[in-house]
C-alpha cells in the first residue's frame, strides 16, 4: 500500500469517526432530561417577602417520617433543628419525645463495648440502612439519595428568557418545583417507549426516562390532623417545602436581614444626597 493510499484510508476513517460522533451528539441533544420541565408551584417562601409556612413544614416532616424515611436518609439534619426559629416550630419537649422513639449505637462504655441508647435532640435523623451497600442491595442496585440538601441539588435550571426575569424578581424554587413534579409525575410510558425492567416511567426525572423508585405517594396515605386535604398533590407540596427548609433552614432570617440592609442603604443614600446638596449649595460648579 502506497503512502497516498494510507493517507486516503486515514482520512476516510477520521471522517467516519466524526460522522458517528455528530450523530451521537445529535441523539443526546434530542434526548435531554428532564423530558418535561417542572411545573411551577405556589410557595409561601417564594419571593423576597416569602416565609416558610410552619404548619406546612410540620405536615412535610410527617410525610417524610411516614413515607420517605423508609428509604431516604437526612444525615445533616438533627432532631433539635425541628425546634429552630424559622423551622417547623416543634417544642423542645416534642423534639425530645420524637428523638427518643429511635435508637442509636453509642460507645464504647467503660468496659469498651458499644451499646444502644435512645436518640437525643442533638442526634441526627436515623438512616434506614447501615451503609450505602446495604441501601443498594435493598433497592435493586440504586442508591436512594440523602435528602438533607436534595431541594438544592436537584434544581432544574430555567432557560432564556426566564433567567433574565429571575434577576429582577428572585426565583430559587426550582428544587421544590422539581421534587413536587417528580412525586406526582408518574405515568404509563407513551406508545413505542420501552423502560428498563424494574423501573417506572416519569418524564420529570432529571437523569433519564425512568427511575427505580416506585410511586411513593397516594391519596389518604398520611393522616393529617389539621384538616388539610389528604391528596397526593398536597403531600408532594408539603414534603417538598420541608425539604427546602432542610436545605436552607435560615431562609427567613436571611430575607429579613436582606430587607433591613436594603432599607438602610436607601435611607443612607438619601442622607448622602441631602448632605451633598447642603455642602455644595451656592458653590458654582
Amino acid at each position: 500500500m502506497t503512502a497516498k493510499m494510507i493517507r486516503w484510508a486515514a482520512a476516510a476513517l477520521a471522517a467516519g469517526i466524526a460522522l458517528t460522533t455528530t450523530v451521537a451528539s445529535a441523539e443526546e441533544k434530542a434526548q435531554e432530561f428532564p423530558l418535561l420541565k417542572p411545573t411551577r408551584q405556589e410557595w409561601s417562601f417564594a419571593g423576597i417577602f416569602g416565609r416558610y409556612d410552619q404548619a406546612q413544614l410540620q405536615r412535610g416532616y410527617q410525610v417524610y417520617k411516614d413515607v420517605c424515611s423508609s428509604c431516604h436518609s437526612m444525615k445533616l439534619v438533627k432532631f433539635r433543628n425541628l425546634a429552630d426559629e424559622g423551622g417547623p416550630g416543634f417544642s423542645e419537649d416534642a423534639v425530645k419525645v420524637l428523638a427518643a422513639t429511635y435508637a442509636i449505637e453509642d460507645g464504647p462504655n467503660d468496659v469498651g463495648e458499644m451499646f444502644e441508647r435512645p436518640r437525643l435532640p442533638s442526634d441526627p435523623f436515623p438512616s434506614p440502612f447501615a451503609n450505602d451497600n446495604a441501601a443498594r442491595a435493598a433497592n435493586g442496585g440504586a442508591l436512594p439519595p440523602d435528602m438533607s440538601l436534595l431541594a438544592k441539588a436537584r434544581a432544574v435550571h430555567r432557560g432564556f428568557p426566564w433567567f433574565v426575569f429571575d434577576m429582577f424578581w428572585p426565583y430559587q424554587e426550582q428544587g421544590p418545583d422539581y421534587i413536587a413534579s417528580l412525586l406526582t409525575g408518574y405515568q404509563d410510558p407513551p406508545e413505542g417507549v420501552e423502560v428498563p425492567e424494574g423501573t417506572y416511567y416519569n418524564p420529570h426525572f432529571i437523569n433519564g426516562i425512568s427511575l427505580r423508585m416506585p410511586p411513593p405517594l397516594d391519596d389518604d396515605l398520611v393522616e393529617y390532623s389539621d384538616g388539610t386535604p389528604q391528596t397526593k398533590e398536597q403531600y408532594a407540596q408539603d414534603v417538598s417545602a420541608f425539604l427546602m427548609w432542610a436545605a436552607e433552614p435560615h431562609l427567613d432570617a436571611r430575607k429579613e436581614l436582606g430587607l433591613k440592609v436594603m432599607l438602610y442603604l436607601i435611607i443612607f443614600a438619601g442622607i448622602l444626597y441631602f448632605v451633598k446638596r447642603q455642602v455644595w449649595r451656592g458653590v458654582p460648579h
